[in-house]
């Protein structure tokens, strides 16, 4: 199952018709239904405006087709891009009772293109700046939304003179995976964070049996407090490049206490790295 949802921020190129004055096309939907969009060309790349809607559509094997669902909320929008750069704009709203279930969007909807690649030194360096932010934007979204969904892996928890770590989830999402993690202060003290780890543990065999440990630095981190006061529980997302695991190799979540002694390594064996969501 993979959980689908991408950020990004567009340069409209000087072909693109004009939308100063022009009105959209409205699509409504709701939680009990999808509503299907199909478009001319395989979908590369859609976003919702707000959190209440959420459009899924396959990034591993572009396809024609997305779907639309919402909850009760205010009125947002959704953009869209083609494989051959076309971009699609409408307004979504929910409704109850929903007119129509399916969408089918020729060409002539575009609202423009994609602004094309130029050489000047410049503007790929600008270019490149944009497209690191637009990456943390993503992820920042697509951890917002995996933190709102009710969605585990399995039982990887971990416990200490009342300190709880879990990971609820981890999740296969374009090159990178997602780790849900969640950390609650059950104790009469606050815990104070001196670093939460990733690292992957190496068996070695032979007559002298060892561990040998890697760090895996993550690329992106998501709500994570330094702070966990008395009876709070926090959940936040680690973004780690993609890997996978052999059978005489796992994954260990270290987490340490800054000026304390309430540590914890929580073991995941390398079937929950290999088989994520």
């Amino acid at each position: 199952m993979k959980a689908t949802i991408l950020i990004m921020t567009l340069l409209i190129s000087a072909f693109a018709k004009a939308q100063t004055n022009s009105i959209l096309d409205t699509i409504y939907a709701n939680d009990t239904k999808n509503v299907a969009l199909f478009f001319p060309e395989p979908i590369r790349q859609g976003i919702t405006g707000s959190e209440n809607f959420v459009f899924t559509y396959n990034r591993e094997k572009e396809q024609y087709f997305g779907l639309l669902q919402a909850k009760p909320g205010n009125e947002s929008n959704l953009l869209v891009i083609n494989r051959n750069g076309s971009i699609f704009s409408y307004i979504v709203k929910y409704k109850k009772q929903l007119p129509k279930l399916n969408y089918f969007i020729p060409l002539s909807n575009s609202i423009g293109n994609e602004k094309p690649i130029v050489t000047d030194d410049s503007i790929k360096a600008k270019s490149s700046e944009k497209s690191v932010d637009n990456r943390t934007y993503y992820y920042q979204k697509f951890c917002t939304y995996l933190l709102n969904r009710n969605q585990r892996i399995g039982r990887i928890k971990k416990r200490t003179q009342g300190i709880v770590l879990t990971v609820e989830n981890i999740v296969f999402d374009k090159e990178e995976l997602y780790f849900v993690i969640q950390i609650e202060n059950n104790s009469t003290l606050d815990y104070d964070l001196n670093f939460l780890n990733l690292s992957i543990e190496t068996r070695q065999k032979g007559k002298r049996k060892s561990l040998q440990r890697l760090y895996q630095e993550p690329i992106y981190e998501h709500n994570l407090l330094s702070k966990i006061v008395e009876g709070q529980t926090i959940r936040f997302v680690y973004v780690l490049p993609k890997f996978s695991l052999s059978n005489d190799r796992r994954a260990i979540l270290e987490l340490n206490e800054k000026n304390g002694e309430r540590n914890i390594e929580l073991k995941i064996s390398h079937r929950y790295i290999n088989n994520p969501n």
